[in-house]
């Protein structure tokens, strides 16, 4: 399967990420959890969905589809 993360990183500490195979967003300091905890509610979630689907899950076939090419 695939798996999007988009990690947000200040002064090499990771505060929070998008993992979708947890599909929300998960905080690691303070202000992750409450930054994580809002942009669950909001429209950041969905924008992080749609970015799977339109960048991720469109362009996975491309490498396997080159390969059975060539085979």
């Amino acid at each position: 399967g695939i798996e999007f993360i988009d990690s947000y990183v200040f002064n090499r500490v990771e505060h929070i990420r998008f993992n979708s195979t947890v599909g929300r967003y998960v905080g690691y300091t303070e202000l992750g959890l409450k930054n994580a905890e809002a942009w669950n509610k909001g429209p950041q979630l969905g924008q992080e969905q749609g970015e799977l689907e339109r960048v991720c899950k469109r362009n996975a076939d491309l490498p396997y589809r080159a390969i059975l090419d060539k085979t």
